[in-house]
């Protein structure tokens, strides 16, 4: 059977003030109807249903997980008791899924990602699975670039090698590279045999587990001792001792950029990451001056190309400005500047160390 991870820990800072400790990015409606995770769960309904969703948040989020995903099982929530990146959340995952099912494929997605064809997601997600099945394989989603982008991890793939599943093509992949400089990302572009790292990947449970215990055989260990109590009366305390255990690395770091036979399925679907304020200003409605309006008064001269998002129902104004993001909620104004919206977490940062500010966080 196949079966999705939803990843869902983050605390998405970048976001503030809208993402909050009690309520980060991924469990709000920046976009559409639904919150981050709703849509995330939903478009892949076609082909995975909900109670075959396996969902990894932070301890304090597990109410709202289960509030917002009714028709995913309470026993498919896992909360995290702390942070330690994506490998233990991809471990924990795993071992679950493969004593429950020793022939699953797990589909490890982001909950905060934006996709604005989720038919065509769906296509490549079904050659990725096919992939998977065809053997000891780890697949990921590369996305083809559209530009030379800096913020983002790439994907070497092999070009001059492919196959074909369910009409997609399938690359072995040779290398993953970091966020590169200016002049590289254009290299990178121009060459064609690179993707951005979607963050998205599709193994089996046997398989991914069986490349812990080669390049992260501590974690591996550990999880298979906490696995034996995982759905017994200890859950709770197998997953926490496991958490305090092990150490904190990232799934591309401790697997993927170590691991021998990777592959990648290229794909255009309308992906972005959602990594700031500037991206759901890029995603969103524009009036003819390019301003993203979220405002229930709004008054604006000479001004192009801004984010405004109030909740308070004040009018809101705006004179001679240009690339702006100005967010206003019950208790924070952010005020800056759309190129420099990834220095939010910077101000979240200063929030934390100033006790008298922490309750704004």
């Amino acid at each position: 059977m196949v079966y999705a991870v939803i990843m869902a820990g983050g605390s998405g800072t970048r976001f503030w003030p809208k993402s909050t400790k009690k309520l980060p990015k991924q469990f709000l409606p920046l976009f559409g109807k639904g919150t981050m995770i709703q849509n995330t769960a939903g478009r892949i309904e076609p082909l995975i249903p909900q109670e075959r969703i396996l969902v990894v948040t932070n301890d304090n989020y597990v109410d709202i997980a289960k509030e917002q995903l009714p028709s995913v099982p309470d026993e498919n929530i896992v909360g995290e008791p702390v942070a330690k990146n994506t490998a233990p959340c991809v471990a924990i995952a795993a071992e679950m899924l493969y004593k429950k099912d020793p022939e699953a494929v797990m589909v490890v997605l982001p909950a905060d990602h934006h996709i604005e064809d989720p038919v065509e997601f769906n296509k490549i997600l079904k050659a990725a699975i096919a992939k998977a099945k065809d053997g000891e394989h780890l697949v990921t989603i590369g996305i083809n670039p559209s530009r030379p982008e800096t913020g983002y991890g790439y994907i070497h793939g092999n070009n001059s090698v492919s196959e074909s599943f369910h009409g997609k093509t399938v690359h072995p992949v040779k290398a993953f590279k970091e966020k590169p400089d200016a002049e590289t990302a254009q290299q990178f572009l121009e060459s064609g045999d690179y993707y951005w790292n979607s963050g998205m990947f599709i193994w089996s449970a046997k398989t991914v587990l069986n490349q812990f215990q080669k390049h992260l055989p501590e974690m591996y260990t550990q999880v298979k001792k906490s696995g034996k109590e995982l759905f017994g009366k200890n859950h709770e305390s197998a997953i926490n001792s496991f958490y305090h255990d092990c150490k904190s690395v990232s799934i591309d770091y401790g697997i993927m950029e170590h691991a021998e036979s990777v592959f990648v399925v290229p794909g255009e679907f309308g992906w972005n990451d959602v990594g700031s304020w500037t991206a759901v200003y890029e995603l969103g409605d524009k009036t003819k001056a390019g301003n993203v309006i979220h405002a229930e008064h709004s008054t604006f001269s000479e001004s192009k190309n801004n984010y405004i998002y109030t909740e308070s129902g004040k009018m809101i104004s705006a004179v001679g400005l240009e690339g702006v993001a100005i967010v206003e909620t019950e208790d924070a104004i952010l005020v800056c500047k759309l190129d420099k919206a990834q220095n939010v977490k910077e101000i979240v940062e200063q929030l934390k160390e100033n006790e008298d500010f922490r309750r704004f966080l």
